[in-house]
């Protein structure tokens, strides 16, 4: 990976696009995210494109109506010092720097655990939880708190109405995103687990959906 700009002059252009994949929605598993909540979406076995084959994203809805997320389970074997040496708050962080997507991927954004914005330029996704954008906010982080964040190059997103579209076309499974997934620190089994937890899900309702179509 080439070494990025510096932090401090990292200007980052939020432009949601098309992903280049989507998700499977059915019956017992979480709905898409109305206007608030985050979900977890769960690639479909069936992916075999090499930017989402076996991967775990975390998305919420962007001011720009559409969807934005990152990632969750695709750390690099960089760290965050590496790619700004000259940048001393950066040596403070722990884990590595993750891939979050293929959207701007010479850019940075940052993953926040807070009790409140962390400042310009942010997406919130749930309670205590918000994607940083900007440059002068991220640095802030990594400066004040930075190990109460995840750091990514690139991220994930939807134009308005289309994660909708690839849920109902049955490309990615939907569930309930929590703080503890979301941060966990080994991510190498992190898709195999929630794929058969999402499939135990479908078998354990799948008697009451019998009875109720009786």
């Amino acid at each position: 990976m080439t070494r990025l700009l510096s932090v401090n002059r990292l200007l980052f252009v939020l432009r949601v696009r098309m992903a280049a994949f989507a998700a499977l929605a059915c019956l017992a598993i979480p709905a898409l995210a109305g206007d608030e909540d985050a979900v977890l979406l769960v690639a479909h076995p069936a992916f075999r494109d090499i930017e989402y084959r076996q991967t775990v994203l975390i998305a919420a809805p962007a001011p720009n109506g559409g969807h934005v997320g990152v990632i969750l389970n695709r750390p690099t074997k960089r760290s965050l010092s590496s790619l700004f040496p000259e940048h001393e708050p950066s040596r403070k962080v722990i884990d590595p720097v993750y891939y979050g997507g293929p959207f701007s991927r010479g850019a940075l954004v940052a993953l926040v655990r807070a009790d409140q914005s962390p400042g310009t330029g942010v997406v919130p996704l749930m309670k205590h939880l918000f994607l940083a954008f900007r440059a002068n906010t991220i640095d802030h982080v990594i400066e004040s708190t930075p190990n109460e964040a995840r750091y990514y190059v690139g991220y994930v997103g939807w134009r308005p109405g289309e994660l909708r579209g690839e849920i109902d076309r049955g490309l990615w499974m939907v569930m309930d995103a929590d703080m503890e997934m979301i941060f966990r620190k080994d991510t190498e089994n992190l898709w195999e687990e929630l794929l058969q937890s999402s499939r135990r899900i479908r078998a354990d309702a799948a008697p009451a959906l019998s009875l109720v179509a009786r």
